[in-house]
């Protein structure tokens, strides 16, 4: 008989709807259950695409013995971390201070006034490996609440006080300068990893935010340095397992330090910022390898991923069927040679080759992931092709993975973003559809009639759960992205709305500082608050991105200033963790070149019109925003005034108050937006 889970919108959360635990979702009625009965609340957080989050279920919470035992004892609180990233982030944080690591399957044991006092992530089914048995923990959490009651609330206290403590220093009230900028390039020059691409040790994540300052710094400074840093790591990613060389995209993270053995999980928010970042580099150094990637992981993401309403799902899982029924990681992408053989006869020796693939095997059971490694030699590109073809033909006949459904908020706003600027450089007019269908899916159905956010939707179907900060920043972001690629004026005001809630919700007035969730939300036992970039932008840093384009755009100051404000935190974090603070790094490169503001003025039909609009779609300046349209137009701010020069479209660009004289030359406007 299905359990309390069977009605909720996350797929997370309906994979658990048949499980003989007796879960609840994350609600206060949870909590008056567990006082009423005074037992202990079992926290379970996870999320669709988690390989052990799956592993747990299947050893415990599908095993009648051990769902009684927790049905008896505990009232058991499943949430999914995509929809609830507040209530993840609250506890996570009590894991990572009490445990110093975290993770998913996260599990927490609260009192039933939401305070933790036991906690860890994966337990086994029997003792292993110096982990005590998920039953022994269940045990082990009863009888402390049973007899040392005292004791567990002392605990509980004292991790709530704590964290309350750990309130962060906002860092500085000054913006970050040339010096801290200096001081993060150098920090990561430290932690690269000059043989192979990326920094620090395995697993290996690709350094989206990171990538994207380098190149900003590159451009504003001429960096060498920082290019190559840039260039490296993403021509070793796109040549390594961690890429699909077969349909495009990438995976969560390599598992080695080579980028070779991915964990198999394709998530929109990877794929979404990493489109952006190789189109980025190619439109830096025309390089073709990142011209291929960024298409072919945009085409992946409208392929793969895009749901019938036109937004975008959350991930593709790592685990698929291996063809025998068992459910195996990396089944659907791992390639033995006899698999080679199978499909392509006597060009089976050359894909070996070309991929990779080894008689040993690079992954488990003889198996290998395709990869591109270094090599010499040419090859011919019509065999190569041929084979591709056949490849990506025999594994479509292969179980597929399974999707997690889940429209995310700021993951579709940062898909918007990718595509819109990818098909915009390519010349891509489908992409830029897709990225318009997405927006206005997030408009029609996550935006309610006070431009308020939804975190989540499904089938069409809006999800309980408000957005948090990074849901408005990088909305707002897609949006403004989308504003200059298509010169529509509707989608700045969007931006506009999002923003304005963004100063009046999650900032603190006082200290400029930003909250992750907004000051009307549910109160948890924290209010969330992390500057940090991790698999996506902070919320803190997309926000200041966002805010500091939109002023750009409407010459808005309170928007500016409140960019400004946010930014202290990279002065302060940016030399010390530049690894973990990427995108902020990225948003202050922006704020010392201006940023740059463009508007193009002229016929939509005049072809030096869309030369013009081009050319300053393509100049690297860090964070130029750029408008588009007919002269006077009201659509856009930045249009006001600017007229035609001797009848011909024309370009204006302006910096730090300062403009230049206009330019109908689009090589003249090359050089002014070429940081």
């Amino acid at each position: 008989m299905p359990n309390r889970l069977a009605h909720e919108t996350s797929p997370y959360l309906l994979q658990h709807a048949d499980n003989p635990v007796d879960w609840w979702p994350w609600s206060e009625e949870a909590f008056e259950e567990a006082r009423r009965r005074d037992v202990p609340v079992l926290l379970s957080v996870g999320y669709s695409s988690c390989h052990w989050c799956h592993v747990l279920a299947t050893e415990s919470f599908e095993d009648e013995a051990v769902a009684a035992y927790m049905n008896e004892h505990f009232v058991n609180v499943k949430v999914d971390r995509e929809e609830r990233p507040d209530v993840d982030a609250v506890y996570m944080e009590a894991v990572q201070a009490a445990t110093g690591q975290g993770g998913w399957p996260m599990t927490v044991f609260l009192t039933p006034d939401a305070e933790p006092f036991y906690f860890g992530t994966y337990f086994p089914p029997a003792p292993r490996h110096g982990m005590p048995a998920f039953q022994q923990v269940l045990e082990g959490v009863h009888n402390a609440w049973a007899h040392r009651r005292d004791e567990v609330s002392e605990v509980a206290g004292k991790i709530v006080r704590d964290l309350a403590g750990r309130e962060m220093s906002f860092g500085d009230d000054r913006v970050p300068g040339e010096e801290e900028l200096a001081g993060a390039l150098l920090g990561l020059t430290r932690e690269y990893d000059a043989a192979r691409g990326g920094f620090g040790g395995a697993p290996k994540f690709p350094p989206s935010m990171v990538i994207e300052f380098l190149l900003r710094h590159h451009a504003r400074t001429g960096s060498d340095g920082a290019l190559q840093m840039a260039q490296d790591t993403c021509e070793r990613m796109a040549r390594g397992g961690i890429y699909d060389q077969l349909g495009g995209g990438f995976a969560r993270y390599s598992v080695d330090r080579d980028w070779i053995v991915p964990h198999f999980e394709k998530m929109l928010y990877d794929n979404a910022l990493l489109c952006r970042v190789y189109a980025h580099l190619w439109r830096t150094t025309g390089s073709e390898l990142a011209r291929r990637v960024a298409l072919e992981t945009a085409d992946f993401m409208v392929r793969e991923l895009r749901t019938n309403e036109g937004g975008f799902a959350s991930a593709l899982d790592a685990d698929s069927d291996d063809g025998t029924g068992r459910h195996v990681e990396g089944a659907y992408y791992v390639w033995t040679p006899e698999q080679l053989r199978e499909v392509l006869g006597d060009d089976a020796e050359l894909a070996a080759h070309y991929f990779g693939v080894t008689e040993e095997g690079t992954f488990e059971e003889g198996a290998s992931v395709l990869q591109l490694p270094q090599r010499e030699g040419v090859f011919d590109a019509a065999r190569i092709a041929s084979v591709h073809e056949r490849l990506l033909a025999a594994r479509a006949g292969r179980p597929a993975p399974g999707r997690d459904d889940k429209v995310v908020a700021a993951w579709n706003g940062l898909a918007v973003a990718a595509l819109a600027e990818t098909g915009a450089y390519f010349g891509r007019p489908d992409l830029v559809d897709a990225a318009i269908g997405a927006a206005d899916l997030l408009v029609r159905l996550h935006m309610d009639d006070r431009a308020r956010l939804a975190r989540t939707s499904k089938d069409g179907q809006v999800g309980a759960n408000a957005g948090v900060l990074e849901d408005y920043a990088d909305v707002a972001e897609g949006f403004l992205a989308l504003a200059s690629v298509t010169g529509e004026g509707v989608w700045l005001e969007f931006a506009g709305f999002l923003l304005d809630h963004v100063i009046v919700q999650f900032i603190d007035s006082e200290s400029g500082a930003l909250y992750d969730t907004a000051a009307d939300a549910e109160q948890l036992i924290r209010r969330p608050q992390d500057p940090t970039d991790n698999a996506t932008p902070s919320g803190w840093s997309a926000a200041a991105g966002a805010l500091l384009s939109y002023a750009a755009q409407t010459g808005a100051e309170p928007h500016r200033t409140a960019a400004e404000r946010a930014l202290g935190v990279v002065k302060a974090l940016g030399p010390r963790a530049p690894r973990f603070i990427g995108w902020g790094l990225a948003v202050a490169e922006a704020l010392l070149d201006g940023p740059r503001e463009v508007a193009i003025v002229g016929p939509a039909d005049d072809p030096a019109t869309g030369a013009l609009h081009r050319t300053a779609l393509l100049g690297t300046a860090p964070g130029a925003v750029v408008a588009v349209g007919v002269p006077e137009s009201e659509e856009l701010p930045l249009l006001s005034g600017r007229p035609l020069v001797d009848g011909r479209p024309a370009a204006y660009v302006c910096r730090n108050f300062t403009c230049d004289a206009p330019t109908t030359d689009p090589d003249r406007l090359h050089t002014a937006l070429s940081g």
